[in-house]
């Protein structure tokens, strides 16, 4: 039987990469990039060639194999696996380059900051407290060569060739024999008298000074050259000159030198030395600190190394988040880190944690995930929105708090184009008739609207032709202002999806009657809008061959590049009515609102500039050209002023129903916001309360009023009530007849006096045929 010798580098499960080794190592080993067999993930390998007649060095390179395998720290080069073979020593450690290699390449990519040299510099330091503090160790070769840069920016100490024991046990500190090496050594060690008195760490610091001297100033010509402390920054000078003092007896013990570098306005004082050392320290940290912490992060990231937020603050970020409890506060440091990545790496890293997020109960949560959208859409494919992200994001229309509502709303702008048939044309239509119809807060109502007309585009024509003409003309019947406009304006932005019948039957009957309205500023809205729907009209009146033109996007399937037509009409509607909508929240917690006796605030006189044109030249210019140059304006400037939204914040109240849960009302509603039921259109106005006054009698804040009154001023107010149920379907034009409706009330009123009658007259049958009763008294058979 034959036997074959296995061979131990070919079974070993790492393998070098076929490129020459990394210099700057002085002395006998190599420094290889490799990787694992199994996984390709990337690691280092030091590379030792036993030669013939080199014992020492063979010894030497034992000596270190035998410390990386034994000492775990931190700060030291970690190890991973080892091989030992008579012809080589391959030790495995952590991905990292030498520290010269990383110094020349930041410097061609624009230079090191202080703040990595200071967090380097006190690893290295704390590393030579643990050897000579803990272990009584000399590392004795402290120098450039020795300390090495993993993949976050991390300083480690390496180079533990002719490290020896302090305590004297293991013989005096072997010979180097490379004057690279030696160049470091200090001065004491040429005095062979053994008079100097000094401490064990003394010729360490020493070295530590050189290694100091050259990151600032590059590689060391000679030990004079110490005297001249070059670029070393002011506020480490006075510690370096303690380094590199001719009395070892004075240089501090590493502890103390961190110590002093450490104090108020040290060069070791600073957030990212703090940083480091929480994250450091982060799991044995209180639930309170790391909130704190996670909250004032986000502040700092700008100012840290990109390696370092990748690799070492993500991490630490997702661990927080999977086991730790930390809650919506790790969302903002969170996306901000993401921002460094690669699709790729956001895909695998931050994705998963995005969808697992949704489904968290946490308010908080919800809403930071909701307001930080826009900074991971890009990275959601359609299957993972649809089946894992808009399932929960709905809940968000049913939340009882205002702010979750109107953010979850908002947040379909986002979703839209990603969304199926059924939750784009079905679900999500039937959660905003909805809260168009039935939503106590005036903004989320008026934003409902301005969502639907900015993603109009993107649903069915089917769904286009049955919805959107009927929730214009719901908006235009809002008792609160801006939802008016807002109806209007998104007549304008979609008025490419409208036939010429729903423009001239349904569209233009509907603001005629908003040119009464009681709000100047609905007035102004509705005018231009007519003229500009008159306009087309009359352009495909003088020539029908424009009809088919025209009309082209009426049936076209939902189309993406449709949607910029209204990407500018309605940009209010993300940035003023959100933080008006947050200010009445906050300021009327559980109040309900009352829009009856509040008076809208109109449109400051002026807005829109308005230009005389010559009425000849209006008849022959292209409709096309004239609905482009119509400037269908924005809000922002009314309602997202800090003077506005304080008059504003008296429009609606929110309640904040927060004893009860959300989720207490998803199965209840399920059957009011589909189309085909037939809600119900709104009641008749109503006379206001006693002590209502119209919005044109409120003096809000301008100059005093002419004797000329406005001559809308008496006009009915619209409804005070809140808007009921209506569906998006065909609406009826007519209405409910009047008549009809008082003879309903009516009958009503005529019924419930009659059953009050019948329910007395019972009461008193019963008390006549029981008779008085006296206490104590028998009653006789």
């Amino acid at each position: 039987m034959w036997f074959f010798a296995r061979d131990p580098v070919r079974d070993f499960p790492f393998e070098l990469i076929p490129e020459p080794p990394e210099g700057g190592l002085p002395g006998p080993w190599a420094l290889h990039r490799g990787r694992k067999k199994a996984t390709g993930s990337p690691v280092s390998i030091f590379v030792y060639d036993v030669k013939p007649g080199a014992e020492e060095q063979t010894q030497v390179a034992k000596a270190a194999f035998k410390r990386f395998k034994t000492l775990r720290h931190p700060n030291i080069l970690a190890y991973i696996d080892g091989l030992e073979t008579e012809k080589c020593l391959h030790v495995v450690t952590e991905a990292v380059t030498p520290l010269g290699i990383y110094l020349k390449a930041r410097v061609e990519a624009g230079g090191l900051k202080e703040l990595e040299i200071s967090w380097g510099l006190h690893q290295i330091v704390k590393a030579l407290s643990f050897l000579v503090n803990d272990c009584s160790l000399i590392h004795n070769n402290v120098c450039m060569a020795a300390v090495f840069v993993d993949r976050a920016g991390e300083w480690k100490l390496g180079g533990l060739d002719y490290m020896y024991s302090a305590q004297g046990n293991g013989g005096g500190p072997p010979r180097k024999g490379i004057p690279e090496l030696e160049q470091y050594d200090p001065p004491e060690l040429a005095d062979s008298s053994g008079r100097v008195v000094r401490e064990k760490w003394s010729a360490d610091m020493w070295r530590l000074g050189c290694l100091i001297w050259e990151v600032f100033n590059g590689p060391l010509p000679r030990a004079a050259a110490l005297r001249n402390p070059g670029k070393i920054p002011k506020t480490l000078v006075p510690h370096y000159c303690e380094l590199v003092g001719a009395n070892p007896k004075v240089r501090p013990n590493p502890a103390r030198f961190l110590q002093n570098c450490r104090a108020p306005g040290g060069f070791m004082s600073n957030r990212f030395v703090e940083t480091n050392l929480f994250l450091e320290e982060i799991q044995i940290k209180e639930p309170a600190e790391k909130q704190k912490f996670f909250q004032e992060l986000s502040k700092s990231l700008d100012a840290f190394p990109e390696d370092f937020c990748r690799h070492k603050v993500l991490p630490q970020l997702l661990t927080a988040f999977e086991f730790g409890n930390a809650g919506a506060v790790v969302l903002t440091p969170l996306f901000k880190v993401g921002k460094f990545l690669s699709a790729e790496e956001y895909q695998q890293k931050i994705i998963p944690v995005v969808v697992k997020m949704f489904s968290s109960t946490d308010r908080a949560m919800r809403i930071r995930l909701l307001q930080q959208m826009e900074q991971f859409i890009q990275y959601l494919d359609e299957p993972t929105v649809n089946t894992q992200i808009f399932p929960h994001v709905v809940h968000g229309f049913l939340d009882t708090n205002p702010a979750i509502r109107e953010q979850t709303v908002k947040s379909m702008l986002l979703l839209a184009p990603k969304l199926n048939e059924a939750n784009l044309n079905v679900e999500l239509m039937k959660h905003f008739a909805r809260l168009q119809a039935k939503d106590e807060q005036g903004p989320i109502r008026c934003n409902t609207t301005v969502c639907l007309g900015k993603i109009g585009s993107y649903l069915s024509a089917s769904t286009r032709h049955r919805v959107l003409t009927s929730a214009f003309s719901r908006a235009t019947r809002d008792p609160f202002a801006p939802s008016r406009v807002a109806g209007v304006l998104g007549f304008a932005a979609t008025h490419n999806l409208y036939s010429m019948n729903d423009c001239a039957q349904k569209i233009l009957p509907v603001l005629c009657g908003l040119t009464v309205d009681p709000e100047k500023s609905v007035r102004d809205q509705a005018f231009k809008a007519i003229r500009s729907f008159l306009s087309k009209l009359e352009s495909v009146s003088e020539d029908p061959t424009q009809l088919e033109e025209v009309e082209k996007d009426v049936h076209a399937a939902s189309s993406p590049g449709m949607g910029g037509a209204a990407a500018s009409w309605a940009g209010w509607a993300v940035t003023g009515v959100s933080s008006l909508t947050s200010k009445l929240i906050r300021s009327h917690p559980t109040t309900a609102p009352t829009e009856t006796n509040i008076p809208q605030r109109p449109t400051p006189e002026g807005h829109w500039e308005t230009q005389e044109e010559d009425k000849d030249t209006a008849e022959d210019s292209s409709t096309a050209d004239r609905w482009d140059d119509e400037d269908w304006g924005s809000l922002e400037d009314d309602w997202s002023t800090g003077g506005q939204v304080s008059r504003a914040s008296q429009v609606s109240n929110s309640d904040h129903k927060s004893s009860k849960s959300p989720e207490s009302d998803w199965s209840s509603w399920e059957a009011e916001g589909s189309w085909e039921q037939g809600w119900q259109e709104p009641s008749s106005q109503e006379p206001p309360p006693d002590g209502t006054r119209l919005a044109s009698e409120y003096n809000w804040g301008g100059p005093e009023s002419s004797d000329k009154g406005d001559p809308f001023a008496t006009l009915s107010a619209r409804p005070s009530t809140q808007p009921r149920p209506d569906s998006w379907g065909e609406d009826n034009w007519e209405g409910l007849e009047t008549d009809s409706r008082q003879v309903k009330a009516e009958l009503a009123r005529k019924k419930r006096e009659e059953r009050r009658r019948e329910m007395e007259a019972k009461r008193a049958e019963r008390k006549v045929a029981k008779g008085p009763m006296k206490l104590g008294a028998r009653k006789l058979d």
